[in-house]
């Protein structure tokens, strides 16, 4: 097995666009015509979709992170082929009860089919698709920060929806974190944030500690059974935001990437998240077409935390204070103004 070191500056995606993440809204109410090759408008053909479901458990025992659950789930999926369910479900439904079946015998949130209604490509050159459509993403969306803003008593807030990549996003991290800079405290808000790119979420940890020796997390892949360190960068665009209180606002929104700075800062002592448990979702996840309408996502590889030995898959990042999310930011705020200082001496556990 090989080991790694990076510093923030790579380019791997690990969550896409997200926005397809909630199969019911195609499941529920509607009837599609299915994808191309498929009988006529709204006629089910049981045979394609056990091909469909044989194909994404082919992927899934091909390259998910725990081989071992892998053959679990293969077997528990197939038996209930074999039993004559999902034979009646359009593509939509048959995404949203596979989805719900493999989540049930593996409670991990990334382990998906998704329904989109636009054909894609399934050609094995176009792997990288989803890769490049989130970057295009990030930028009409300007690198995932919709607002940077300097509230009352001089306490900076950062609204980050997405997570950015390490390479493209580093420009746009470091304007943020210019304007940031004169600040007494700083609030992250990552409330809405829905995942993104761990050479991201290292890069924007290193703007919270001195220098380039912070260990943050370390990511093993099972496809080249090679771990991944990502550690502080050593050089960045913009001053380092030291010796002043961070606050990570979190929801029950908060997935992956935005999860993994929240996580990695709270584990190091280096902020205080504030708000609600978040989703629990910490394994780097690719996608693959098995049709022209329909994507499995198989994770892959899975973090782990340099300083807690574990991650936050399937139990989120706690707060330090709970809070519902509606309320966290004024809260957060009224501490932040008054000068209270919420850091705490020893990581999380």
């Amino acid at each position: 097995m090989t080991v790694r070191r990076d510093t923030g500056a790579g380019a791997k995606v690990t969550e896409e666009n997200e926005k397809e993440e909630e199969q019911e809204e195609w499941a529920e109410g509607r009837r599609k015509k299915g994808p191309v090759g498929a009988p006529g408008p709204g006629v089910v053909d049981a045979r394609r979709n056990a091909r469909i479901v044989g194909a994404a458990l082919d992927r899934i025992v091909a390259g998910y992170v725990f081989p071992e659950r892998a053959a679990t789930i293969e077997a528990a999926i197939r038996g209930r082929l074999a039993a004559g369910e999902c034979v009646a479900l359009d593509g939509p439904g048959l995404c949203t009860a596979v989805t719900a079946h493999l989540q049930e015998v593996c409670p991990d949130r990334h382990l998906r089919l998704l329904w989109r209604d636009e054909p894609q490509s399934v050609a094995s050159e176009d792997d990288d698709a989803g890769r490049a459509a989130f970057l295009a993403l990030l930028r009409a969306e300007n690198q995932g920060i919709r607002a940077v803003e300097q509230l009352d008593g001089n306490v900076g807030r950062m609204d980050i929806r997405r997570i950015a990549d390490g390479g493209e996003g580093i420009r746009a991290i470091g304007a943020a974190m210019e304007l940031g800079a004169p600040t007494r405290a700083l609030l992250l808000d990552l409330r809405e944030c829905r995942g993104g790119a761990p050479e991201g979420a290292a890069l924007w940890c290193s703007y919270f500690f001195p220098d380039d020796q912070v260990h943050l997390n370390d990511t093993y892949s099972r496809a080249t059974d090679s771990t991944r360190q990502y550690w502080t960068a050593s050089h960045l665009p913009a001053p380092r935001y030291l010796d002043r209180p961070v606050y990570a606002l979190t929801s029950a929104t908060t997935f992956s990437g935005g999860e993994d700075v929240a996580y990695a800062l709270q584990a190091h002592g280096r902020a205080v998240v504030v708000g609600e448990t978040t989703r629990g979702d910490a394994h780097p996840t690719d996608r693959h077409p098995v049709t022209e309408h329909i994507t499995v996502t198989v994770p892959t590889a899975r973090t782990v935390s340099a300083v807690t030995g574990t991650n936050w898959e399937g139990v989120g990042v706690r707060p330090d204070r709970t809070v519902p999310a509606e309320r966290a930011l004024g809260a957060t705020h009224e501490e932040a103004r008054r000068g209270a200082d919420w850091l705490r001496g020893s990581p999380a556990s």
